[in-house]
């Protein structure tokens, strides 16, 4: 019996997530003991590259650093694009910015990492042999994505055009700045707006939530791994949630979620 094929990422969902370290190994084992991920070599164009893999399917992606670049360690989600040349040329067209690529990822997709007019990182994905995040629903996936900004009118313009989402306003949020993207009506990532609470040394950034089967636990095991609690469990809107950084600095949400 063959397994289903993997359905393709709608244009413009997030279909990826992938963090660039400095220690690679060490990194591998924080997440491979948080999560249970196992590894397996990905394609190495920027370097050293190895994909999160949970049951056999993949979830995200880990590369290393050069020595000499000392870039931010950060989470970064990636959007499913049908032609990575077009959508690169989208967004710098309506005020972003195109850091890397688009080039080809060996046989798996050709990709392109850029920034929203403020600044925020995120990658786009066309996808080839590679489709993406192919599993859900389970500890150690990506559940979410959530841009952090200081005010949402502006960028979600450009978010909007590049990616046409539906943007719909959430009056039950807290902060009242909070915007929901939908596609074909489904909501696919948020736009949260938090003024001057936005951490001085970050700036605007995208936040992945990973979900997990009990976020009280989960938060324990970061610190027990040399990793920090930043922001300590608590109950949110969809469920109990806590923000926590990895040994190098990379910041993500765990959830337990009740969607």
């Amino acid at each position: 019996m063959t397994e289903p094929a993997i359905p393709r990422h709608t244009p413009g969902a997030p279909c990826w997530v992938s963090l660039m370290v400095h220690g690679l190994a060490a990194t591998q084992d924080f997440y491979r003991a948080l999560f249970g991920w196992e590894f397996r070599p990905g394609p190495g164009q920027l370097g050293p590259y190895v994909r999160a893999v949970l049951d056999g399917k993949e979830v995200a992606g880990i590369g290393q650093l050069p020595p000499d670049r000392h870039l931010p360690v950060a989470w970064t989600p990636y959007f499913a694009t049908e032609d990575a040349d077009v959508t690169a040329e989208s967004i710098r067209s309506h005020g972003g910015t195109i850091g890397v690529g688009p080039l080809d990822a060996d046989h798996a997709g050709r990709m392109a990492i850029g920034s929203d007019p403020s600044g925020a990182v995120f990658g786009i994905w066309q996808a080839a042999a590679h489709l993406g995040t192919a599993i859900a629903g389970t500890h150690g996936t990506p559940a979410w994505n959530e841009l952090m900004t200081r005010e949402t009118a502006t960028v979600s313009k450009f978010y909007q055009a590049v990616f046409g989402y539906e943007v719909e306003p959430d009056a039950s949020a807290d902060p009242d700045d909070y915007l929901t993207l939908r596609l074909e009506g489904r909501p696919v990532a948020a736009l949260r707006g938090v003024g001057k609470a936005l951490p001085r040394d970050r700036g605007p950034h995208w936040m992945t939530y990973f979900e997990v089967e009990d976020t009280d636990a989960s938060a324990r095991t970061v610190q027990e791994l040399g990793g920090h609690v930043l922001q300590a469990p608590e109950e949110g809107p969809n469920g109990r949630v806590a923000t926590v950084a990895d040994p190098e600095g990379a910041v993500f949400t765990i959830v337990r979620s009740t969607r």
